[in-house]
């Protein structure tokens, strides 16, 4: 246990260190940026003096004016050429993503839906037509086979039973199957 404690406080220790180390290093680069920061208005932006008379500081403001212009054109041009980059990046991204091959489909689920509905989803407002799936089909008519007309013309079966009663009826069955 003792070389537990030895090694988290040394963990501790080195942790603290690096801490104080980032913390030093963000303040550096915060006062590096508001120098540059300074360096780049006492450029482009001097100091302002205003004159006295009306027609210096028409001038003065045609100036500025034509400043803004400039200084707007640029930040429009390069707005424009970070989102054709940013289109491009993301383009040649799923051109990689789609080479690699490790994209996961998607589980599909069943949907129940009408001939209709499939079609109204699939054409949008043109479809007005109702899909009766069942009129379409033909409808055959049954042809009378030779059962049936026999058992029609068969009548009461009671009849059919008292003619093939006796000898008479077992002679008829005999010679009907010759």
């Amino acid at each position: 246990q003792k070389k537990r404690r030895a090694a988290t406080a040394r963990r501790q220790h080195l942790k603290s260190a690096m801490l104080q180390l980032a913390a030093s290093e963000i303040e550096k680069e915060q006062a590096a940026k508001e120098v540059e920061k300074q360096n780049y208005l006492a450029e482009h932006c001097p100091p302002l003096s205003l004159p006295g008379s009306m027609q210096e500081l028409q001038d003065l403001c045609k100036k500025l004016h034509a400043k803004i212009e400039s200084v707007d054109e640029e930040r429009y041009d390069t707005e424009v050429k970070l989102q054709k980059t940013t289109k491009e990046l993301e383009d040649l991204s799923q051109k990689l993503f789609d080479l690699r091959g490790k994209f996961k489909r998607p589980p599909l689920r069943r949907v129940r839906m009408s001939a209709d509905a499939m079609l109204r989803a699939l054409l949008g407002s043109k479809h007005k037509v109702n899909m009766d799936l069942r009129a379409n089909l033909k409808q055959v008519k049954k042809e009378d086979t030779e059962k049936e007309k026999d058992l029609r013309d068969v009548g009461d079966w009671r009849k059919n039973i008292e003619e093939k009663s006796g000898m008479e009826g077992r002679k008829k069955m005999f010679e009907a199957g010759e």
